[in-house]
């Protein structure tokens, strides 16, 4: 197939592809699947080998988020029946997090619901990254905790943050038809504060939510333009209690080609599969390791996820290997430009990446993270959910793990 072979050597190059040829995919058959996979999957082995990267979330504060983002169980108005608790403390936070360490993750994530934090938030986030950093020698730490205020990205990355999260979501064109409380460029600009601040950015989407090909395909280039370090997919979930809860829009073949399209768009960024992999992949699952690099351990922010050993003998049964925390994530020519923004706390990166050749921007979650717009439950599921049904039984509303007695699955 002419386009794939295009696709392969672009992604080799680091070369843009054109927006045709991104949608193009999109529009790939279901024979072609087979094809696009193998052709996507050539370029994530020139820049990730067969490494895969563990990431665990820790829900720092769950629920009553004054945004209203339709996709997040967390929303103002939403009914949906989650665990709801103000701030962990940090040596709380530190043991949830060794348990995801423990099973592997190199990366924890900490997500607060919320606008966005204020000073009093920061210095206390700032005391949980280093009661982990404490804990766990060599552990990355991603912060996500909202829109940033002027010097807020400054003093996590003094803390000892390495990351920041802020999701786009969706495309510019349809973004206030998700979220009426905050814009697309209130986003944007989180992500370039944290950029500019040294961190590295991670911003990413939420595929299943009504969208179009095109709007997939305009997130993922503004994404590229951002210049992202690493980008999570995530598939919504629609919750019982959220407005999309009757939005059944993705199949597990819907879901590898949008994974495809974004490996091709940034081929040595780090493509994470996030919420709502087990419920829309479902037995798909290894095939989507062939097109990104990164997954998360265990169960979500409000949902729970699979059983994190079934998670680890997945990507061994695939072929695959967990990346271990001596290695580094991404490729050389991003690794060290990321280095050394973080050390100079200036953004450093965007000449040498190939998420970088145009420079626009991106962000997540307004408090709400990367993955619980795409929560993921952990029952067996139908073949497809009829849309403009109510699925509760289709999603698992986590019970265990941070906020309360319960261990986590990890």
């Amino acid at each position: 197939m002419d386009l794939l072979n295009t696709l392969v050597d672009k992604g080799l190059r680091r070369e843009l592809p054109t927006r045709e040829e991104a949608l193009a995919v999109l529009a790939t058959s279901d024979d072609e699947l087979l094809d696009v996979v193998a052709a996507a999957g050539k370029v994530r082995r020139q820049w990730f080998g067969r490494r895969v990267k563990l990431n665990y979330l820790v829900n720092l504060k769950s629920g009553l988020c004054p945004e209203d983002c339709s996709y997040c169980s967390q929303r103002l108005g939403s009914k949906a029946e989650i665990l709801k608790y103000t701030w962990l403390k940090p040596e709380d936070a530190s043991k949830a997090a060794a348990a995801g360490v423990a099973g592997g993750a190199k990366r924890v994530c900490l997500v607060a619901s919320g606008r966005g934090p204020t000073d009093r938030d920061v210095d206390r986030v700032g005391k949980t990254i280093e009661a982990i950093k404490e804990g766990n020698e060599g552990i990355e730490v991603c912060a996500c905790l909202g829109l940033l205020s002027d010097g807020q990205a400054e003093r996590l990355r003094d803390a000892g943050a390495d990351a920041y999260n802020h999701n786009l979501n969706t495309s510019e064109a349809t973004y206030g038809e998700i979220t009426k409380t905050h814009t697309y460029a209130d986003r944007v600009d989180t992500v370039q504060k944290a950029h500019a601040a040294g961190l590295s950015a991670c911003s990413g989407l939420i595929a299943g939510m009504g969208e179009s090909d095109e709007d997939l395909v305009d997130v993922v280039y503004a994404l590229r333009e951002l210049d992202a370090d690493s980008v999570p997919v995530n598939f919504l979930i629609p919750f019982e209690g959220t407005p999309l809860a009757k939005e059944w829009n993705l199949t597990p073949q819907r879901a590898l080609r949008i994974l495809a399209m974004v490996r091709f768009v940034c081929p040595d960024v780090e493509v994470r599969i996030a919420g709502g992999r087990e419920v829309h992949l479902r037995t798909m699952q290894p095939l989507a390791l062939h097109l990104a690099n990164s997954i998360f351990l265990g169960d979500y922010l409000t949902s729970e996820g699979q059983a994190g050993q079934a998670d680890l003998d997945m990507i061994a049964d695939a072929g695959f290997e967990v990346e271990g925390a001596g290695t580094s994530t991404l490729p050389a020519h991003r690794s060290e430009a990321t280095a050394a923004a973080h050390a100079g706390g200036v953004c450093g990166s965007a000449s040498a990446s190939a998420c970088a050749s145009d420079s626009a921007s991106a962000s997540a979650g307004a408090g709400c993270g990367s993955a619980c717009g795409g929560c993921s439950g952990h029952e067996p599921v139908p073949a497809q959910a009829d849309a403009g049904e109510v699925r509760s039984d289709l999603v698992a509303v986590r019970r265990r793990g941070a906020g309360t007695d319960i261990a986590p699955n990890a």
